[in-house]
């Protein structure tokens, strides 16, 4: 594609440079009153027109399929490192020096396409432009035109150069606070219903217009200083213009073409000006791109700085934790359980600590989950229930001690339930196999029957009829058309489905009656999962062999559900 860009670019410029001679032909066919040369010279320049117009649309036609191109392979490149492992949660969640990675992917790699797009004609067939009339200019007016035009552009760049460098750390600080800007409407969309439930109307019209204050305020900063650069782009368009001139008549002044006469002379004048207008106007257009160039820098150090991250977090992911599988793609899955093992996870005098302000949860604690012996965590709020979990999963890492995951994720082996329930765009299939991507095949084919059992196990019987079928594309949101208790609910009809051999339940239950959970629970049980849950209902310790109590500050004890004994810290499993 950037070769064919070449090849119409140069066409076109052969084209340019003949319908730009027509004129000084004019010139001559008129004043000597030439009729048949007239009309052969209007047919040319007819048909040459429509030529141009042709290369040019194609020109167009090329940049826009590049910029097209350009988005999808930057875009999926970011793709594939926000998604590798647990990189997105990391940037997300644990990092704050990256604004606005969405915005980022999604917003500023289209415009950075869009503005490399609009340049890359310019850019691709200046050194030949430049270089053929740099010759045209020498043959017409000696090396004094070219070099006159030479030290213009120098001089217009050195002082955009000055001009520009203020403008993209004020760009990406208006990237940073569009993004912001946007994330607050998201908030108010996302969380419309407590919201008005706390009748906060007023305060978030407040707080959304403060963020709009602050992104106009830089936004006319940044047009301020942008002023200054479009001073200097328009003032050397026209002052070029006037060297051109000044270029033709040295030699005209100086004697050069004195023996010509008026009508061979004002040919001469104007093939002449053609060329040394050209050439003046190809710096110039140069010139011109320095607000896109600034666009571009902008983009560029947003783009870049994202990637340096999410390349570096690849890196830290795949250095640890990497005794965790996954099973979730199912090409080549057997069917049969990765590692037989009958443990799922062995903590060995693990302290953990909260990331961002290092207060002390847990301190050695040793703890083994093997199955059939589901664990219950409980504890007061902040006492690190949820953080045990995140360590589990390997979105947090240990502060100190050995974590080992011996069974993988996914079906037939541990499946995460988080407290707030996630629920993807499509239809109710989808929702009930994800994050698979396609049917997981137990009996060897799609069985329709055990999704539809399972959302009559889970409660949901009436859901299948709202969403009018498995696979029945939706255009609701699956948080605006489900009760609290029913995203619950669905989530075990997930796990139901995908059976692993371990569940981790994040108080997974706590938006349903004490008969619902027992009968989800005892479900669970039956399906042969082993349970690691948390919760707070005294009702769930039924469901489970041991205990495992947290009291903050890194205490804790491991307390067996049948004998009621306690065992102390330091005894370990």
């Amino acid at each position: 594609m950037f070769l064919t860009l070449l090849g119409v670019a140069l066409l076109k410029q052969l084209v340019i440079y003949q319908v730009g001679v027509i004129p000084s032909q004019y010139y001559e066919v008129l004043g000597n009153k030439d009729f048949s040369g007239f009309k052969t010279l209007t047919a040319v320049a007819v048909t040459l027109i429509i030529v141009n117009s042709t290369l040019k649309s194609f020109d167009q036609f090329i940049c826009n399929m590049m910029y097209v191109n350009w988005r999808k392979s930057l875009t999926e490149y970011l793709h594939s490192c926000y998604f590798q492992g647990q990189v997105y949660y990391n940037l997300l969640v644990l990092r704050e020096d990256i604004d606005n990675p969405d915005q980022r992917i999604s917003q500023d790699v289209e415009r950075f396409c869009r503005q490399l797009s609009s340049m890359a004609s310019k850019l691709v067939i200046s050194p030949f432009t430049l270089a053929y009339y740099t010759y045209q200019c020498f043959h017409s007016t000696g090396w004094l035109g070219p070099v006159s035009i030479f030290g213009y552009f120098i001089i217009g760049t050195m002082i955009n150069k000055v001009l520009m460098s203020p403008i993209v750390s004020k760009l990406v600080q208006q990237e940073k606070l569009e993004g912001d800007f946007r994330f607050k409407h998201m908030q108010i969309r996302v969380n419309a219903e407590p919201a008005a439930f706390y009748r906060a109307g007023r305060v978030e019209h407040m707080r959304t217009n403060r963020r709009l204050q602050s992104l106009l305020k830089t936004q006319r900063e940044l047009i301020g200083k942008e002023l200054w650069l479009y001073i200097g782009i328009n003032t050397f368009d026209y002052l070029g213009s006037i060297l051109s001139y000044v270029v033709i008549a040295i030699p005209i002044f100086s004697g050069v073409y004195g023996d010509l006469s008026p009508t061979e002379l004002s040919a001469l004048v104007s093939k002449n000006a053609f060329v040394s207008i050209y050439l003046i106007g190809c710096f110039s257009q140069l010139i011109d791109l320095s607000s896109t160039v600034t666009d571009v820098a902008g983009y560029t150090h947003r783009i870049g700085e994202l990637q340096e991250t999410l390349l570096s977090l690849g890196r830290k992911e795949n250095g640890n934790y990497s005794e965790a599988k996954t099973s979730w793609d199912l090409d080549g899955h057997s069917g049969e359980d990765p590692v037989p093992r009958d443990t799922a996870f062995l903590l060995e005098r693990v302290t953990l600590s909260v990331p961002s302000s290092g207060k002390l949860l847990i301190k050695d604690l040793n703890l083994r989950i093997s199955q059939g012996n589901s664990v219950m965590i409980v504890g007061n709020t902040g006492t690190g229930k949820t953080s045990l979990l995140r360590v589990l999963g390997g979105l947090w890492e240990s502060t100190r001690g050995s974590i080992r995951m011996l069974t993988c994720f996914g079906p037939r082996g541990v499946v995460f339930l988080p407290q707030r329930p996630f629920f993807t765009d499509g239809s109710l299939r989808e929702q009930v196999i994800y994050p698979l991507k396609e049917i997981y095949p137990l009996s060897g084919s799609a069985d329709d029957e055990r999704i539809v059992r399972f959302l009559e196990l889970a409660g949901l019987t009436d859901l299948l009829a709202r969403a009018g079928g498995l696979d029945e594309q939706v255009d609701w949101n699956w948080y605006d058309i489900l009760s609290p208790g029913e995203m619950q609910r669905l989530s075990f009809a997930r796990l139901f489905y995908l059976q692993p051999k371990y569940a981790v339940l994040d108080e997974a239950t706590s938006a349903l009656t004490e008969e619902v959970e027992h009968e989800l629970y005892r479900m669970c049980l039956q399906l042969g999962m082993t349970l690691i849950s948390v919760g707070h209902r005294p009702s769930l310790e039924k469901f489970h062999s041991w205990i495992l109590k947290l009291h903050g500050e890194g205490r804790w004890e491991l307390t067996r559900c049948e004998k009621l004994k306690r065992l102390p810290s330091e005894e370990g499993y």
